[in-house]
């Protein structure tokens, strides 16, 4: 006779960029296993790929997580994990005030979102009738900025995770999608930019999106308040 199966409760979550909705589900030990081994491991590789793995899992398979956005990844899993292990996360966090207490603070996971600043777009008009439509970079382009080599300058990093996130280049007549393009046209597209239109191109990637929680505590030495703005999904694990 089969042993009987537990089955896990069902959630429902809008991805932030895009608003699809979506299924989730909690961890299972699994999935447990899946994030021990990578915190063991210890290198950002390892996170990253648990990450994407324990999304697919608990989203049933129904997401491309390597084509989502990093925020977008990140706060799915945030979600999976409030369901998973607790929907507060207790952080010590610095008092800024006089830069030396540490404050225990109770951060409710379900109320941190996605920030979307209000001049932020991923359509970027470079003349009258040129411009670029650019796309987010995933867990996928992150890791290949890691492996860059740690020679390259700070101007070439910038330029290559530009190319990899342009989408699509359009001009009065045509849009010309990334498939129609190869990188040596593309490079030689992005040098002609004037240093103007490389700085509205780079806006990008300085506005874009991300997961951001603003906590207010007070420091119980001095009795100021503080207020701490975390950011990234790092942020909200001790």
């Amino acid at each position: 006779m089969a042993l009987p199966i537990i089955n896990a409760p069902t959630y429902e979550v809008a991805v932030p960029s895009s608003k699809e909705k979506i299924n989730y589900r909690p961890f299972l030990v699994k999935e447990e296993k899946i994030l021990l081994l990578a915190l063991e491991d210890g290198t950002a590789g390892a996170l990253n790929a648990a990450l994407k793995q324990i999304v697919n899992n608990c989203t049933y398979e129904k997401l491309e997580v390597d084509k989502l956005a990093t925020f977008d990844l990140e706060f799915i899993f945030l979600r999976i994990r409030a369901k998973s292990v607790g929907e507060v996360s207790t952080l010590s966090l610095l008092a800024e005030d006089d830069g030396e207490t540490y404050v225990e603070v109770e951060i409710p996971l379900e109320k941190i979102t996605v920030d979307f600043p209000k001049d932020h777009t991923d359509t970027v008009k470079l003349t009258d009738t040129i411009g670029v439509v650019l796309r987010y970079p995933t867990y996928e382009t992150l890791a290949e900025m890691n492996d860059l080599p740690d020679e390259m300058s700070g101007v070439e990093r910038i330029f290559t995770l530009m190319s990899k996130c342009v989408d699509r280049v359009y001009d009065a007549e045509t849009v010309h999608e990334r498939i129609d393009f190869n990188e040596e046209e593309l490079e030689t597209f992005l040098n002609s930019l004037s240093p103007q239109q490389f700085a509205d191109v780079q806006k990008f990637f300085d506005t874009m999106p991300k997961l951001q929680h603003q906590v207010k505590f007070t420091n119980p030495k001095t009795k100021k308040k503080n207020t701490v703005t975390l950011e990234g999904l790092q942020s909200f694990f001790a």
